[in-house]
């Protein structure tokens, strides 16, 4: 029996879910990549379980990986982006703050995407229409609220914008303190949660075209109508890059602010 592709991405990502989960707490081998990033064998087997679903359904598929990298044909435009463990640092170290995400790029636009929490047992979900939260198999809308203030912003490296600006000098910002109230969990699990409401706010530097680790959670809160742009206020992936998602207009012009305030003051 054929599949359709939102049904395919939900199966995806909760099959990596369901190996990171089962792995979580034991001892883990770790594979060296660039300095201070590593993948763990929880990646590693999420990432085929992932594999293996997609490629049993849509065999002449293009799969952009973490872990393997690029495989398959790729000339019917089609390209599958897999992050299988997104927060391997935390997951090394026993928290539970992770996500498994999967999307579906065709041509340039994502077109079904899904970010997995696997102790949660929750999957976020989108077929661009509408964003959606599985959980015990019930589907149940999403939208975005700024009503919490919260707002996560990753400290990790690559910092192309290093120069007029820096996540951390944001947490710096009297401005920021005065409305906002900052939130690292280091893992873009956080970007699908301004979809959902529990974050006002997600803040990156960084150039995120088909980024395993982003689109996902990018193509959730466009479908759960979020503002998202680059650090600039510029379209995704274009000028400066990096990516300012919020729940609302309010929230984003403030957080625009306050990144160019850091312009102003290395001017």
């Amino acid at each position: 029996m054929s599949i359709n592709d939102r049904d395919l991405v939900i199966e995806a990502a909760a099959a990596g879910a369901a190996v990171v989960r089962s792995h979580h707490g034991t001892s883990l081998t770790r594979f060296g990549k660039s300095a201070g990033d590593f993948a763990t064998t929880a990646d590693i087997e999420a990432e085929k379980a992932i594999l293996d679903v997609l490629r049993a359904a849509r065999p002449d598929d293009l799969v952009l990986a973490e872990e393997s990298g690029r495989t398959g044909a790729g000339a019917n435009g089609r390209t599958w982006l897999v992050d299988p463990l997104c927060g391997t640092l935390n997951y090394a170290v026993r928290s539970m703050l992770v996500s498994v995400n999967v999307a579906l790029r065709t041509g340039t636009q994502v077109v079904v995407a899904a970010s997995a929490d696997p102790f949660a047992d929750e999957v976020f979900w989108t077929d661009g229409t509408g964003a959606h939260v599985r959980r015990g198999g019930v589907d149940e809308p999403i939208a975005p609220s700024a009503e919490s203030g919260l707002v996560d912003v990753n400290l990790d490296p690559p910092f192309p914008n290093e120069r007029v600006f820096r996540a951390a000098r944001l947490l710096a910002d009297p401005g920021f303190v005065a409305r906002f109230r900052p939130r690292v969990v280091s893992t873009t699990l956080a970007v699908a949660w301004v979809a959902a409401g529990r974050r006002a706010a997600y803040v990156t530097d960084g150039h995120l075209r088909d980024s395993v680790h982003f689109a996902a959670g990018i193509a959730l809160c466009q479908a759960a109508g979020c503002v998202v742009t680059g650090l600039d206020g510029q379209p995704l992936h274009t000028g400066a890059g990096g990516l300012v998602v919020a729940a609302d207009a309010q929230t984003h012009s403030a957080l625009l602010a306050l990144v160019e305030n850091q312009r102003a003051g290395q001017g």
